[in-house]
């Protein structure tokens, strides 16, 4: 069966969500920050667009594997130091971007621990969206 084939309540707008991963990373300017690693937490999405309610079978070979996903997430966090967050998130975009089948990526990337009395964080957001 073709995509062109499928009823309309056979596919739907699909996102694949990854909420909450917490690790170490070499990430800011402070002198602090340089010489050791600071818990960090990343929230992504990836929208993958108008897929199959169902997978042409049960297979992971037909989906996008989250493991795989989370993966390239702490792989490119943890990979070398990075003073700005806006460099690494925008450096993780453009890495999730390039995973076969994602439309858009959505990212927000949370210093835990910067300042006692708040998070840190940034968002952003590449690619299609569609709200259809």
């Amino acid at each position: 069966m073709t995509f062109a084939t499928l009823s309309s309540h056979s596919i739907g707008l699909q996102t694949l969500t990854l909420t909450g991963l917490r690790f170490d990373a070499s990430l800011g300017i402070l002198e602090a920050e340089k010489i050791a690693p600071q818990p960090i937490q990343v929230d992504a999405e990836l929208s993958l667009g108008h897929q199959p309610l169902l997978p042409a079978d049960d297979d992971i070979l037909h989906v996008l594997d989250y493991r795989k996903v989370r993966t390239i997430i702490i792989e490119e966090c943890t990979s070398a130091h990075v003073n700005l967050l806006e460099t690494l998130i925008g450096k993780l975009a453009n890495r999730l971007m390039q995973l076969p089948g994602v439309k858009g990526v959505r990212l927000k990337i949370a210093k835990l621990e910067i300042f006692a009395d708040c998070e840190v964080a940034i968002r952003i957001e590449t690619g299609q969206w569609n709200k259809d």
